[in-house]
């Protein structure tokens, strides 16, 4: 896969074109966007953290609840077009994490966000906040499993090889 780095805006906001599955990252961030359509893409990480044996905690409606708000706040400025979060764990991964280090348990639960933006409905962003290694060689080992079972999860709705 051909890596790009994407100018990213506050709040995980990216400018570029559009092509299949193209990610950018940062220290703090990972996202992937791709043409499609949003609800399918959304069940489609569904599945894929199901593959997993995970078991989605919940499911945040981020957008609504923005447009939701907004009008009470005084703004209707419109950000996304959808946009929602699953939030999950692993018992195993975590346990290891937690292991590991105890403070580790700020990066559980884990959450992927999607979204699109409201002036391109067609291109769906896929992303997670990237677990910062800290700490032992245990809990940097624990913690770069934790990103590679999210970036996982993404790449497999994503249908990234």
């Amino acid at each position: 896969m051909t890596r790009i780095m994407v100018f990213v805006l506050s709040f995980g906001l990216l400018a570029g074109g559009s092509a299949p599955a193209i990610a950018a990252e940062s220290d703090h961030l990972k996202l992937y966007h791709k043409q499609g359509n949003y609800e399918d893409v959304k069940q489609d990480i569904e599945i894929a953290v199901t593959n997993r044996g995970l078991v989605i905690d919940h499911a945040s409606h981020i957008g609504a609840m923005l447009e939701r708000t907004g009008k009470d706040l005084g703004t209707t400025k419109p950000i996304y077009g959808n946009a929602g979060s699953m939030q999950f764990c692993s018992a195993t991964v975590s346990r290891r994490t937690m292991e590991a280090d105890p403070t580790n348990i700020v990066f559980c639960p884990y959450i992927i966000v999607y979204y699109t933006l409201h002036n391109d409905p067609k291109t769906v962003y896929v992303g997670y906040r990237r677990p910062v290694p800290a700490g032992s060689a245990a809990s940097k080992k624990a913690l770069e499993d934790v990103e590679n079972l999210l970036d996982g999860i993404v790449k497999e709705a994503l249908n990234i090889k």
